[in-house]
């Protein structure tokens, strides 16, 4: 079973009485245009965040209020959460992706996105996902941390290929930061070393280590 939308109450309140709305002539318009059994009681409980529309129920919503479904909803963290914020169905989306609608469906219950670097790169397009938040969508935050902590301590060159299939962003933008990163990293260890303290170096790879990520999208996207 889906769960609703993150419906945000105090929007559709706001948006209802910039209208000059009442309640009831939501409700109206719910029915009247949308065949759907509202009433104005329906509406308030919304509106007080006693219960939350549907998705359907949040589509006629923001058609009524002349708004996009995008304006309804706390900010989006999972796929579908995106993609109902963009007012998309599953199949506009998976034919933007280019990918079957069982396979896409697939990936956005589970919440592990499985698409190529192509289709990685036309998702974050047709929902206008940053990288990073792409990342969250996807469930991949962990593999990111994961995959550039090899990176930085190993040979980065070898995980470039796994990296762009990771992170939609272009490969060469990926390796300047991988490459980059790499070199922080041994330059700081190196110092370490030279300064003689014990533990000095431990402590300063474990703290690199711990801020890579927002590392990495500073020096990708800078």
């Amino acid at each position: 079973m889906h769960q609703t939308p993150p419906f945000d109450a105090s929007a559709a309140r706001r948006l209802r009485e910039a209208l000059g709305m009442a309640p009831g002539h939501v409700a109206y318009g719910l029915r009247a245009q949308y065949g759907l059994s509202a009433t104005p009681d329906l509406v308030a409980a919304w509106e007080r965040g006693l219960q939350s529309p549907t998705s359907r129920e949040l589509t006629a919503l923001a058609g009524v209020l002349w708004c996009s479904p995008g304006e309804l909803l706390v900010a989006a963290t999972t796929l579908r959460e995106h993609r109902l914020a963009h007012g998309l169905a599953p199949e506009d989306l998976a034919r933007q992706v280019g990918m079957d609608v069982p396979a896409y469906l697939k990936m956005e219950e589970s919440g592990r996105w499985r698409g190529n670097e192509r289709q990685s790169l036309a998702l974050t397009e047709a929902l206008s996902l940053t990288p990073a938040e792409f990342l969250t969508a996807t469930g991949r935050d962990g593999e990111l941390a994961d995959a550039l902590r090899r990176a930085v301590t190993t040979r980065w060159q070898a995980h470039v290929r796994a990296m762009a299939k990771l992170v939609p962003l272009p490969r060469p933008q990926i390796e300047g930061a991988l490459e980059q990163l790499h070199s922080d990293y041994q330059a700081q260890m190196v110092a370490t070393l030279s300064w003689g303290s014990s533990g000095g170096s431990g402590d300063a790879g474990r703290a690199f280590l711990e801020g890579i990520v927002p590392r990495f999208w500073a020096l990708a996207q800078g």
